[in-house]
Protein backbone atom coordinates (compact mmCIF):
# COMPACT_ATOMS: atom_id res chain seq x y z
CA UNK A 1 0.00 0.00 0.00
CA UNK A 2 1.33 3.24 -1.03
CA UNK A 3 1.52 6.46 1.61
CA UNK A 4 -1.21 8.16 -1.02
CA UNK A 5 -3.52 5.08 -0.49
CA UNK A 6 -2.64 4.74 3.04
CA UNK A 7 -3.73 8.33 3.53
CA UNK A 8 -6.89 8.07 1.36
CA UNK A 9 -10.11 6.40 3.05
CA UNK A 10 -10.79 2.60 1.67
CA UNK A 11 -14.67 3.74 1.35
CA UNK A 12 -16.04 7.03 0.87
CA UNK A 13 -19.59 7.50 1.18
CA UNK A 14 -20.70 11.35 0.20
CA UNK A 15 -24.36 12.87 0.72
CA UNK A 16 -25.74 9.35 -1.21
CA UNK A 17 -29.09 9.40 -1.85
CA UNK A 18 -31.47 6.25 -2.65
CA UNK A 19 -35.09 6.12 -3.41
CA UNK A 20 -37.49 2.98 -3.57
CA UNK A 21 -40.83 4.09 -4.74
CA UNK A 22 -42.10 6.50 -2.10
CA UNK A 23 -39.32 5.55 0.45
CA UNK A 24 -35.97 7.48 1.13
CA UNK A 25 -33.71 4.80 1.85
CA UNK A 26 -30.94 6.96 1.45
CA UNK A 27 -31.31 10.34 2.46
CA UNK A 28 -27.99 11.92 2.48
CA UNK A 29 -25.53 9.14 3.77
CA UNK A 30 -22.23 10.56 4.38
CA UNK A 31 -19.13 8.39 6.26
CA UNK A 32 -15.93 6.47 5.20
CA UNK A 33 -13.74 3.82 6.28
CA UNK A 34 -9.74 3.94 6.74
CA UNK A 35 -7.68 1.33 6.11
CA UNK A 36 -6.32 -0.76 8.68
CA UNK A 37 -9.75 -0.32 10.80
CA UNK A 38 -13.00 -1.92 11.65
CA UNK A 39 -15.82 0.16 11.05
CA UNK A 40 -18.86 -1.41 12.67
CA UNK A 41 -22.28 0.29 11.16
CA UNK A 42 -25.15 0.32 13.50
CA UNK A 43 -28.88 0.87 13.18
CA UNK A 44 -32.15 -0.75 13.65
CA UNK A 45 -33.93 -2.71 10.52
CA UNK A 46 -34.55 0.27 7.65
CA UNK A 47 -32.41 2.51 8.56
CA UNK A 48 -29.88 2.22 5.39
CA UNK A 49 -27.06 -0.09 6.10
CA UNK A 50 -28.06 -3.05 3.79
CA UNK A 51 -28.60 -0.48 1.23
CA UNK A 52 -25.61 1.57 1.78
CA UNK A 53 -23.58 -1.49 1.77
CA UNK A 54 -25.04 -2.94 -1.23
CA UNK A 55 -24.32 0.73 -3.34
CA UNK A 56 -20.66 0.49 -2.08
CA UNK A 57 -20.68 -3.68 -3.53
CA UNK A 58 -22.06 -2.69 -6.74
CA UNK A 59 -24.94 -4.56 -6.21
CA UNK A 60 -27.37 -1.38 -6.37
CA UNK A 61 -27.34 1.94 -7.98
CA UNK A 62 -27.53 4.76 -5.97
CA UNK A 63 -29.67 7.69 -7.21
CA UNK A 64 -27.11 10.52 -6.43
CA UNK A 65 -23.85 11.52 -4.17
CA UNK A 66 -20.21 10.59 -4.39
CA UNK A 67 -19.16 6.81 -3.19
CA UNK A 68 -15.48 5.96 -3.99
CA UNK A 69 -14.78 2.01 -3.00
CA UNK A 70 -10.14 2.07 -3.07
CA UNK A 71 -10.34 4.99 -5.10
CA UNK A 72 -13.38 3.68 -7.51
CA UNK A 73 -16.44 3.95 -7.95
CA UNK A 74 -18.13 0.42 -7.72
CA UNK A 75 -20.14 0.46 -9.97
CA UNK A 76 -17.63 0.96 -13.08
CA UNK A 77 -15.04 -1.55 -11.19
CA UNK A 78 -13.02 -3.67 -13.20
CA UNK A 79 -12.30 -7.60 -12.35
CA UNK A 80 -9.18 -6.67 -10.91
CA UNK A 81 -10.60 -3.96 -8.98
CA UNK A 82 -13.66 -6.11 -7.82
CA UNK A 83 -10.70 -8.78 -6.26
CA UNK A 84 -9.40 -6.55 -4.53
CA UNK A 85 -12.84 -6.18 -2.57
CA UNK A 86 -14.16 -9.37 -0.19
CA UNK A 87 -18.21 -9.58 0.38
CA UNK A 88 -20.03 -12.08 3.57
CA UNK A 89 -23.59 -11.61 1.92
CA UNK A 90 -26.45 -11.19 4.30
CA UNK A 91 -28.35 -14.60 3.09
CA UNK A 92 -24.90 -16.27 2.71
CA UNK A 93 -24.52 -16.13 -1.36
CA UNK A 94 -23.22 -19.96 -1.16
CA UNK A 95 -23.99 -22.40 -3.92
CA UNK A 96 -25.98 -25.36 -1.98
CA UNK A 97 -24.44 -28.52 -3.72
CA UNK A 98 -21.08 -27.33 -2.78
CA UNK A 99 -18.85 -28.78 0.10
CA UNK A 100 -17.49 -25.98 2.49
CA UNK A 101 -13.72 -27.17 1.69
CA UNK A 102 -13.79 -28.08 -1.91
CA UNK A 103 -15.90 -24.47 -2.63
CA UNK A 104 -12.90 -22.40 -0.86
CA UNK A 105 -10.15 -24.40 -2.77
CA UNK A 106 -12.10 -23.27 -5.48
CA UNK A 107 -12.50 -19.49 -4.47
CA UNK A 108 -8.70 -19.63 -3.50
CA UNK A 109 -7.85 -20.47 -7.13
CA UNK A 110 -9.47 -17.28 -8.93
CA UNK A 111 -6.50 -15.04 -6.96
CA UNK A 112 -3.36 -14.63 -7.44
CA UNK A 113 -2.15 -14.67 -3.69
CA UNK A 114 -4.75 -16.26 -2.07
CA UNK A 115 -5.18 -17.01 1.82
CA UNK A 116 -4.12 -20.23 3.14
CA UNK A 117 -7.03 -22.45 3.21
CA UNK A 118 -6.21 -24.63 5.40
CA UNK A 119 -5.49 -22.09 7.96
CA UNK A 120 -8.41 -20.57 7.56
CA UNK A 121 -10.67 -24.03 7.55
CA UNK A 122 -9.15 -24.85 10.75
CA UNK A 123 -9.54 -20.89 12.03
CA UNK A 124 -13.17 -20.98 11.59
CA UNK A 125 -13.76 -25.08 12.64
CA UNK A 126 -15.18 -25.64 9.17
CA UNK A 127 -13.47 -29.01 9.43
CA UNK A 128 -15.72 -30.51 11.38
CA UNK A 129 -18.38 -30.07 9.07
CA UNK A 130 -16.26 -30.17 5.69
CA UNK A 131 -18.22 -33.44 4.30
CA UNK A 132 -21.20 -31.39 4.59
CA UNK A 133 -23.13 -29.67 1.53
CA UNK A 134 -23.87 -25.93 2.23
CA UNK A 135 -27.62 -26.71 1.92
CA UNK A 136 -27.77 -28.81 4.85
CA UNK A 137 -25.34 -26.74 7.36
CA UNK A 138 -26.69 -24.87 10.33
CA UNK A 139 -26.84 -21.24 10.17
CA UNK A 140 -24.20 -20.60 12.33
CA UNK A 141 -21.65 -22.73 10.01
CA UNK A 142 -22.87 -21.24 7.06
CA UNK A 143 -21.83 -17.75 8.63
CA UNK A 144 -18.49 -19.38 8.99
CA UNK A 145 -17.98 -20.88 5.41
CA UNK A 146 -19.60 -17.28 4.36
CA UNK A 147 -16.77 -15.07 6.28
CA UNK A 148 -13.77 -17.88 4.94
CA UNK A 149 -15.31 -17.16 1.43
CA UNK A 150 -15.23 -13.23 1.86
CA UNK A 151 -11.15 -13.72 3.33
CA UNK A 152 -9.91 -15.97 1.36
CA UNK A 153 -8.98 -13.32 -1.92
CA UNK A 154 -6.86 -11.45 1.03
CA UNK A 155 -8.91 -8.67 0.05
CA UNK A 156 -8.05 -4.79 1.09
CA UNK A 157 -11.29 -3.86 2.09
CA UNK A 158 -13.76 -6.52 3.20
CA UNK A 159 -17.80 -6.26 4.01
CA UNK A 160 -19.00 -8.36 6.33
CA UNK A 161 -22.77 -8.25 7.16
CA UNK A 162 -23.61 -9.95 10.65
CA UNK A 163 -20.73 -12.27 10.66
CA UNK A 164 -20.85 -14.00 13.80
CA UNK A 165 -24.56 -14.29 13.72
CA UNK A 166 -26.01 -17.66 15.11
CA UNK A 167 -22.22 -18.42 16.51
CA UNK A 168 -21.87 -19.74 19.66
CA UNK A 169 -19.78 -17.87 22.10
CA UNK A 170 -16.43 -19.94 21.87
CA UNK A 171 -16.97 -19.39 17.90
CA UNK A 172 -17.73 -16.04 18.24
CA UNK A 173 -14.30 -14.55 19.81
CA UNK A 174 -12.37 -16.78 17.35
CA UNK A 175 -14.40 -14.71 14.29
CA UNK A 176 -13.69 -11.54 16.41
CA UNK A 177 -9.93 -11.93 17.13
CA UNK A 178 -9.56 -13.14 13.28
CA UNK A 179 -11.00 -9.84 12.23
CA UNK A 180 -8.21 -8.10 14.40
CA UNK A 181 -5.73 -10.13 12.38
CA UNK A 182 -6.95 -9.03 9.06
CA UNK A 183 -7.57 -5.43 10.10
CA UNK A 184 -3.68 -5.47 11.41
CA UNK A 185 -2.56 -6.81 8.15
CA UNK A 186 -3.53 -3.52 6.62
CA UNK A 187 -6.87 -4.51 5.16
CA UNK A 188 -10.24 -2.30 6.10
CA UNK A 189 -13.06 -3.88 7.04
CA UNK A 190 -16.73 -2.74 7.29
CA UNK A 191 -19.18 -4.48 9.81
CA UNK A 192 -22.32 -4.14 9.79
CA UNK A 193 -24.15 -5.58 13.31
CA UNK A 194 -26.49 -5.48 15.57
CA UNK A 195 -24.84 -6.70 18.36
CA UNK A 196 -23.39 -3.40 20.68
CA UNK A 197 -20.68 -5.94 22.32
CA UNK A 198 -19.06 -6.59 18.91
CA UNK A 199 -19.13 -3.15 18.33
CA UNK A 200 -17.14 -2.11 21.65
CA UNK A 201 -14.85 -5.20 21.02
CA UNK A 202 -13.35 -4.76 17.85
CA UNK A 203 -14.05 -1.60 15.98
CA UNK A 204 -12.47 0.97 15.81
CA UNK A 205 -14.99 3.42 13.99
CA UNK A 206 -18.61 3.37 14.67
CA UNK A 207 -21.26 4.54 12.74
CA UNK A 208 -25.01 4.34 13.54
CA UNK A 209 -27.60 5.52 11.20
CA UNK A 210 -31.15 6.15 11.11
CA UNK A 211 -33.89 6.86 8.73
CA UNK A 212 -31.40 6.50 5.54
CA UNK A 213 -28.60 9.35 7.53
CA UNK A 214 -25.84 9.25 9.69
CA UNK A 215 -26.67 10.03 13.42
CA UNK A 216 -23.65 9.66 15.26
CA UNK A 217 -19.98 9.01 13.93
CA UNK A 218 -16.70 8.65 15.66
CA UNK A 219 -14.36 5.90 17.73
CA UNK A 220 -15.80 4.08 20.28
CA UNK A 221 -13.99 6.09 22.85
CA UNK A 222 -15.73 9.35 21.73
CA UNK A 223 -19.02 8.07 21.41
CA UNK A 224 -19.02 6.20 24.93
CA UNK A 225 -17.14 9.33 26.71
CA UNK A 226 -20.87 10.33 28.59
CA UNK A 227 -22.84 6.68 28.03
CA UNK A 228 -22.81 3.68 26.77
CA UNK A 229 -22.94 2.83 23.10
CA UNK A 230 -26.23 1.12 23.51
CA UNK A 231 -27.86 4.07 25.44
CA UNK A 232 -26.29 6.37 22.60
CA UNK A 233 -28.02 3.82 19.92
CA UNK A 234 -31.01 3.98 21.33
CA UNK A 235 -31.16 7.53 22.63
CA UNK A 236 -30.50 8.35 18.89
CA UNK A 237 -32.74 5.56 16.60
CA UNK A 238 -35.56 5.09 19.12
CA UNK A 239 -39.19 6.05 17.23
CA UNK A 240 -41.36 8.40 18.88
CA UNK A 241 -44.96 8.18 18.67
CA UNK A 242 -47.57 11.35 18.40
CA UNK A 243 -48.63 11.28 22.01
CA UNK A 244 -44.86 11.16 23.05
CA UNK A 245 -44.27 7.58 23.90
CA UNK A 246 -41.58 5.22 22.23
CA UNK A 247 -42.79 2.98 19.85
CA UNK A 248 -40.99 0.52 21.83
Amino acid sequence: MTAATADTPALRIHQLRKRFGATQALDGMTWSAAHGEVTAVLGPNGAGKTTTIECAEGLKRADSGELSVLGTDPWQASPDHRARVGVMLQDGGLPTSARPVPLLHHLAELYAEPADVGALVERLGIGSFAGTTVRRLSGGQKQRVALAAALVGRPELAFLDEPTAGLDPHARREVWQLIREIRDQGCALVVTTHSFAEAERIADHVVIVQSGRVVADGTVEELTSEQSLEDLYFGLTTHERADGKEWW
